[in-house]
């Protein structure tokens, strides 16, 4: 075998080498703060984990407590206690809302507020799509309830029972300091959205002609006849606002106008945001 060649066989294998390492899949350490570790684990007790980030020998030491999932190169999973099967040794302390009112403080639970759902020519506000669109949220959280770990969903009657005692609805919810509706809902993270829209009318018109040629008495007489049809089709030009607030501070806020003007076309837009926001692993 020439020099030639066996440089080339070296220098394949040095690149299937590296293909391979680069190719090589990763443990991912997901944490209760909603951080995202890429890493090797090389080693698990009943307190700790030990890991290695890419390319680097250092171990590193991270306490179980910390941890709400770790999903392994290998594809296995491994969840570990959050806040729903741990609400025994949790600490709780119950704030007093109002005389009528009291609601127990629950950790890493998230809250779905009503939607208001604003027609932004009139300002009126509808109760039925704000209930929709309050549920539509509630349940995209709870179909991707791995996705959100360690939080857990406040049942939206709860939410919305808690609400009504302390005479909050959709219509002035947006006014209600942030603070006064952790305290009301006993939860630690929330979701609030809005939704203003307008509907437009576009209208498309089409005429169609036909011609009946008769003969009488060796003349030829034509007919003519027209058919005008309209079609007329609703525009809906939606405008999302989605914020997320955890202990009082604002973690997440954005805006989408969807790319479509269909009437169910805002519910894109809510579940592009909702992928994109702090509390959503992948």
């Amino acid at each position: 075998m020439t020099l030639k060649k066996v440089i080339t066989v070296l220098m394949l294998v040095l690149i299937s080498v590296s293909s391979f390492a680069q190719a090589k899949k990763l443990d991912k350490i997901i944490t209760k703060d909603y951080q995202v570790i890429e890493c090797t684990i090389s080693k698990m007790s009943d307190k700790t984990v030990d890991y290695s980030m890419p390319n680097e020998t250092m171990t590193i030491v991270i306490d179980v407590s910390k941890i709400a999932r770790i999903d392994f190169a290998s594809g296995r999973s491994q969840t570990f206690a959050t806040a729903e099967n741990t609400i025994d040794s949790a600490p709780t302390s119950t704030i007093s809302v109002s005389a009528n009112s009291n609601a127990t403080f629950r950790v890493n639970t998230v809250a779905v507020l009503p939607v208001p759902f604003v027609n932004s020519e009139n300002m009126t506000n509808s109760e039925e799509m704000a209930k929709f669109a309050q549920n539509d949220i509630y349940d995209k959280l709870l179909d991707k309830s791995s996705n959100i770990l360690p939080l857990t969903v406040q049942d939206l009657r709860t939410t919305n029972s808690l609400l009504r005692k302390a005479g909050i609805d959709y219509k002035n919810i947006d006014e209600t300091p942030i603070e006064e509706l952790h305290k009301i809902l006993g939860v630690d993270n929330i979701v609030a959205a809005k939704v203003s829209y307008t509907v437009t009318q576009n209208q498309t018109s089409a005429a169609y002609s036909s011609q009946n040629a008769k003969v009488n008495d060796n003349k030829v007489k034509a007919n003519e006849s027209t058919v005008a049809n309209t079609n007329t089709q609703l525009l809906f030009d939606y405008h999302v606002y989605f914020d997320m607030y955890k202990n009082n501070s604002k973690i997440y806020t954005q805006n989408r106008k969807p790319l479509f003007k269909l009437k169910d076309a805002w519910m894109d837009s809510v579940s592009y945001l909702l992928k994109r926001s702090p509390i959503y692993v992948k």
